[in-house]
């Protein structure tokens, strides 16, 4: 199903393409979603999650299976609204045909502005910054490496989405083959009994304390984030081969496969340092790998976690793009920006604007604050997405839906719930910066308008639809 013919940009030229090729298939897809994830997070977060669950593995690794199964959960949601809705846009689309114009243009305005060019340039900067354990470069060298590595994971993806994925699909396995065998030989080869450590009397709490309900509440957000990310495969969908079959699949495989991942590699932490010591690092990934496979392990994982950070920016630089390719082509965004190179095949100029406003974030680093402030937001409209799949079965109950969310209404309810959940308690925790991420968010809303008017002035006999 394709986005609705009057929320189309009108102005395309004879002879432009204006549709995606349909390239990716069922592993595409997968290596897309977990290396997308899987960034620097699981090669950090488990000590903070520790700290804030008392030093208590029990308790600690609950989080991780809790707000893996909130994951899961959204990541069925999706699967069914991939699956009936299978355009480039993914969670944009979703919003925009279920509540209006309005909040979809506001989401990927974020996006565009902050959320993923700031991730990119995040994950940009700390390439650099693990890239400098391996050869000193200084401060400017740094920005540079910075700016070259945005640069270059534009120039693969301009060339092609197949280039782009193939690449996507080394980089991912290459990470999750690394992280696995890491995993297993800290299990096997720690002096700590993993299994001695959850099930003893000192990884679980003798009562339930106010003290630990609010650790395993900020521990849960951490975790939330670590596992943040899936939703960007949701936009690749218009490039997806038999996309009603392969896009539920592969998000659902994927989530699953990242819960998997992540719950291993916190049971070899804890196998190679004692729940005492992980909790104490913030470097928790080679300070493991040393203590168990002595000091070239703290080179061998420097270069798994470069590895996964690159491979985690191009995901992002080959999925998010075709949002905007997307807003574009509604009339809400730069027009040139629904363009696709007619040769490459690539919504290339998506693409080359977002990787030029990551590089300027990365090289002037005024994207830590952007990102502190408005990255929060993003759940809002992670859990509008989910909504709308209630919107589609109430308007739509007839349409074909190739899959259907599994425990319907329950499984959609209780990742909105969770999302909801994340949001208020930021509302609550830091007002401040909420509020600020607000006001940026709302900041979209005049630049909507004008888009729209101007569209309108483009094709005055195409209304667009107006917004629910």
């Amino acid at each position: 199903m394709t986005a609705p013919s009057d929320m189309r940009e009108t102005e395309a030229q004879p002879g432009t393409i204006t549709e995606l090729r349909r390239t990716l298939g069922l592993l595409d897809l997968i290596f897309i979603a977990i290396g997308t994830v899987i960034g620097s997070g699981i090669f950090l977060v488990p000590g903070v999650v520790l700290r804030e669950t008392g030093t208590q593995t029990g308790p600690a690794l609950l989080v991780w299976i809790a707000a893996g199964i909130l994951s899961y959960l959204g990541a069925l949601t999706y699967a069914e609204m991939g699956a009936m809705k299978p355009d480039a846009g993914g969670l944009y689309t979703y919003i925009r045909d279920a509540f209006g114009a309005l909040p979809a243009f506001l989401y990927g305005w974020t996006s565009f502005f902050v959320i993923a060019s700031g991730s990119i340039a995040t994950l940009a900067v700390a390439f650099s910054g693990y890239f400098s354990a391996f050869l000193p470069v200084g401060g400017v060298g740094a920005r540079l490496i910075s700016v070259a590595v945005i640069i270059i994971i534009a120039a693969i993806n301009v060339r092609g989405t197949r280039n782009s994925a193939t690449m996507q699909n080394w980089t991912t396995g290459t990470k999750v083959a690394g992280l696995l065998l890491l995993s297993v030989s800290m299990i096997a080869l720690g002096p700590t009994s993993t299994i001695g450590s959850i099930v003893s009397r000192d990884a679980w709490p003798t009562s339930i304390t106010p003290a630990l309900l609010s650790g395993v509440g900020v521990a849960m957000i951490g975790v939330l984030w670590a596992y943040e990310g899936w939703q960007y495969v949701t936009f690749s969908a218009g490039e997806t081969r038999d996309p009603q079959r392969t896009f539920p699949r592969a998000i659902s495989i994927a989530t699953a496969a990242l819960v998997a991942l992540y719950l291993l590699a916190n049971l070899g932490y804890i196998a190679a340092l004692g729940p005492q010591a992980v909790a104490a690092t913030d470097h928790i990934a080679a300070d493991a790998g040393i203590a168990v496979l002595g000091p070239v392990a703290g080179r061998i994982v420097g270069l798994l976690i470069l590895i996964s950070i690159f491979s985690a920016a191009n995901g992002i630089m080959l999925t998010a793009p075709r949002m905007y390719f997307a807003m574009a082509r509604d009339g809400v965004f730069f027009k040139r920006l629904a363009i696709v190179h007619p040769t490459l095949g690539t919504p290339a100029f998506a693409i080359i604007a977002i990787a030029v406003w990551s590089a300027l974030l990365a090289s002037t680093g005024t994207f830590e604050q952007l990102l502190t402030y408005v990255v929060f937001t993003g759940w809002i409209f992670y859990g509008l997405g989910a909504l709308s799949v209630f919107v589609y079965r109430r308007r739509e109950p007839n349409a074909i839906r190739p899959f259907r969310v599994p425990g319907y209404p329950v499984t959609p309810v209780l990742f909105v719930a969770s999302a909801a959940a994340l949001v208020v308690n930021t509302l609550v925790t830091q007002p401040t910066r909420a509020a600020a991420g607000v006001i940026a968010v709302l900041l979209g809303t005049p630049a909507f308008y004008a888009w729209r008017a101007r569209s309108r002035r483009a094709a005055p006999t195409t209304p667009i639809a107006p917004e629910l």
